[in-house]
């Protein structure tokens, strides 16, 4: 790494890996490295990073295998000859939801750390009084959730206070939870960090505060007061559920206070990393915040920008200046712009589906890959909506590989309707396993255009720019029909910028570091010195003059639909599944 001038790391610590990447202040890219949990760390014995306990439905994972990746990280970087000396701030981003619970000794340990020892020997087992972390697939919580609920009157009163609606995976049910089963570590805890703010305060030297943005995937933080939430701490502190004064104190000191500023220079490195590996005594270390919120920050996202993830689940990302809460997706405080907020809607069934049917139409047509080629042509080729001319009825599908959260549909299956766009009558229907192909990413993008529609300005309501990421969004057909129906009224881009989370979290640090006042915002900074080249491309234009109009004409339809759906009025098809 022979070159000269700042750099900034971010980290991202997600379910199977840490990956550490370095940016100069122009933005340039200049190092990346990762450890994989399953291949580099085999001794922890993890699948895809985690383990499962099927009977008590718990997804956990060893906090020492992460503060060994961390070494491990490390210790790959000096081999590469990284030159550690350069590095002016780091910023994380972690795996959102997940705790970690530190012992009365943390906070000793961690601040005498010796540079002839690594982390793990002197971290693990010492400064943690329970060694796992709950993953955000854990749904173990069922009964803390319904609690979390009842606690504040309902869901819609517990998004509105916090910006979810009640959720297995949110740190909130899952301390509760945490309190119920395991007292005695439970009451031997002097701290409880989320994964980014654990990953903050290995660099501090002591316990960093939760940030301002992935404090709100706790279901504890009442985003209208911007403080923790009295009724949710005083839930949350007592296994019994009856009130008690001492224990809610005792959550609100293990919580600590809440960082609100997203660039806040939390302190010097420790100095243990600057004798073991040779970072500047004066490094930065800023807040990290969660893998969602560090996405959104990979590029100067401006309000009503989206971006789409079409991955193995489908998520869609946006940053808005309004608060419009809904049990039906989540909403954060935005990770470094007071008064804008992060809007985020997460589909299980997103790519999965989308292969289940791409199969069973190769599979239809003779054809044993795995290819996209026959369901590519039978979604561009299928008229809007599958209508065959103006008076037929629409064809609206929901799919359902596994259960899905949004909406909330427990029985896994296929359901099919037709639907009247003039009457909006909708009747079950069946059809050719190729107008599935169309049907299915219709499906999709109309249930994000919807939910996201109040969040949008009347007088322009499509997104501005759609920016499409992960394996899908280099497939064409994907792209045109999300472009018919979010619209996107400067068009649909595809964004490659390699690790986003990391990419975003080293962002971070740099505006923190090199912003000319506390004043100069996140967007403005990155905005001057972001160059698209090589990371942005057009893929065509988002709004059609027509065709945008007739997605809106089956908006009530398709919410119908989709209402018996979850009421469980109609069978799903399950032959495909």
């Amino acid at each position: 790494m022979a070159a000269s001038g700042p750099v900034y790391l971010g980290l991202d610590l997600s379910t199977q890996q840490l990956k550490v990447l370095a940016v100069k202040s122009n933005l340039e890219t200049v190092f990346e490295e990762a450890v994989s949990f399953d291949d580099d760390l085999p001794s922890y014995g993890v699948r895809k990073g985690v383990f499962v306990n099927d009977k008590d439905d718990e997804v956990y994972a060893p906090v020492a295998m992460w503060i060994e990746a961390l070494d491990l990280i490390l210790q790959r970087m000096k081999t590469r000859g990284f030159d550690f000396s350069r590095v002016k701030g780091i910023s994380g981003a972690g795996q959102q939801h997940g705790s970690v619970y530190w012992s009365q000794r943390a906070e000793t340990v961690l601040s005498n750390l010796s540079s002839e020892k690594t982390l793990l020997e002197q971290l693990s087992p010492a400064a943690f009084s329970w060694k796992f972390s709950p993953n955000w697939q854990d749904h173990s919580t069922s009964s803390q959730v319904a609690a979390f609920d009842a606690c504040v009157g309902g869901d819609d009163l517990l998004a509105k206070a916090t910006g979810s609606g009640g959720h297995h995976r949110f740190t909130g049910p899952q301390i509760l939870r945490f309190v119920q089963l395991h007292p005695e570590e439970y009451s031997a805890t002097s701290r409880i960090s989320l994964v980014s703010s654990f990953l903050a305060s290995l660099f501090l030297g002591k316990i960093a505060p939760i940030d301002i943005s992935d404090v709100c995937g706790m279901n504890l933080f009442n985003i209208e007061t911007e403080t923790w939430d009295d009724r949710l701490i005083s839930l949350a502190a007592t296994a019994s559920g009856s009130p008690n004064p001492k224990a809610t104190k005792a959550l609100y000191e293990k919580l600590g206070e809440v960082e609100p500023d997203g660039g806040k220079n939390l302190g010097p490195i420790s100095s243990y990393f600057v004798e073991k590996w040779g970072f500047p005594s004066d490094c930065a270390i800023i807040p990290s915040t969660g893998d969602n919120p560090s996405t959104i920050l990979a590029l100067p996202l401006h309000p009503q920008d989206a971006i789409v993830s079409l991955g193995t689940s489908t998520t869609i990302l946006m940053s808005t200046e309004k608060y419009y809460p809904s049990p039906a997706y989540h909403m954060f405080n935005h990770p470094t712009t007071p008064g804008l907020y992060m809007f985020m809607l997460c589909y299980k069934n997103g790519g999965l589906a989308r292969e289940e049917i791409r199969d069973a139409i190769n599979k239809a047509s003779g054809v044993e890959d795995h290819s996209w080629a026959l369901f590519n042509k039978a979604a561009t080729e299928t008229s809007v909506l599958g209508k065959a001319d103006e008076n037929s009825k629409a064809k609206v599908g929901f799919y359902f590989p596994l259960p899905e959260i949004v909406p909330n549909v427990h029985s896994p299956g296929f359901y099919r309707f037709e639907v009247d766009t003039k009457s909006n009558e909708i009747e079950s229907a069946a059809w050719d396993i190729t107008a599935d192909a169309r049907a299915i990413v219709e499906s999709q993008a109309l249930s994000m255009r919807i939910r996201s529609a109040p969040l949008l300005d009347p007088k322009n309501p499509q997104p501005r720019r759609v920016y499409l990421v992960g394996g899908g969004s280099k497939n064409k057909a994907l792209a045109k029909v999300l472009a018919d129906v979010l619209g996107g009224y400067e068009g649909v881009y595809k964004l490659d910028v390699g690790n986003a989370c990391a990419l975003g979290a080293a962002y971070k640090a740099l505006w923190a570091v090199e912003r000319s006042s506390p004043d100069e915002q996140f967007e403005d900074l990155i905005g001057k010195r972001w160059n698209e080249e090589g990371k942005v491309e057009k893929v065509m234009d988002g709004y059609t003059k027509g065709v945008w109009e007739k997605y809106g004409e089956i908006a009530q339809g398709y919410s119908d639909a989709e209402g018996r759906v979850v009421k469980g009025d109609v069978k799903g098809d399950t032959s495909l599944i």
